[in-house]
């Protein structure tokens, strides 16, 4: 399934203006990135009629992961992390607490994923490719022609590596690995506008190795 009658809706409304999505398929629901109030996620999972069957986090970093436990609380829902990112939950160091001065502990994922590994949601497929660079276990979701790139790549620009345990090599052998998807791959970044990759191949300076 190609992804084009997946539900599909992007909330840029997170603490730091980062994307929550919510995608269904066939009375299925998962978020990506419960940073947004959680209310707002409920509405529109009610409205959409979809049972939430998964709360995927690209990545450990607060922004993307703040409501993921309050959300599991009220709606159900396994969380669904990359191992490699799995521990960072837990340190207010390395998952961007303590740069809001705050001392947030996450409670653990219930799925530890990796790459390669399939996801049933409805008639979807979610394929997760491990992206590392911008954390250690940054991931990417792949549900058919879309992605989901949380802080990996953006619409002209790439994440940053300067924060906890980023590195910038992995991160542009990671930015290599999604210049190899089909050009019309429709990308939806943690961060910014959505874009393709044929755009980002052509114009994102930063790919330009």
């Amino acid at each position: 399934m190609k992804g084009e009658d997946m539900f599909l809706k992007r909330f840029p409304t997170g603490i730091i203006s980062e994307n929550c999505y919510i995608i269904g398929d066939a009375g299925e629901g998962a978020v990506i990135d419960p940073g947004v109030e959680t209310a707002d996620i409920v509405k529109v999972l009610d409205e959409q009629k979809l049972s939430l069957k998964y709360i995927l986090l690209t990545h450990a970093h607060l922004d993307h992961i703040l409501n993921m436990e309050k959300l599991r609380d009220t709606r159900g829902g396994k969380i669904v992390i990359h191992e490699e990112d799995a521990g960072l939950l837990g340190d207010p160091a390395v998952n961007g607490a303590s740069l809001f001065g705050l001392n947030t502990v996450f409670g653990e994922a219930d799925i530890k994923v990796r790459e390669g590994d399939i996801l049933k949601l409805g008639g979807l497929e979610l394929e997760i490719l491990h992206t590392p660079g911008h954390t250690p276990g940054s991931m990417c979701i792949k549900a058919g022609d879309n992605i989901f790139t949380g802080d990996t790549l953006f619409r002209m620009g790439v994440g940053r590596t300067d924060l906890g345990a980023g590195d910038h090599d992995k991160l542009m052998s990671s930015l290599k690995k999604l210049m190899e998807l089909d050009d019309s791959t429709k990308v939806y970044p943690g961060h910014g506008s959505v874009t393709d990759i044929g755009y980002e191949r052509r114009n994102n300076t930063s790919l330009w190795y």
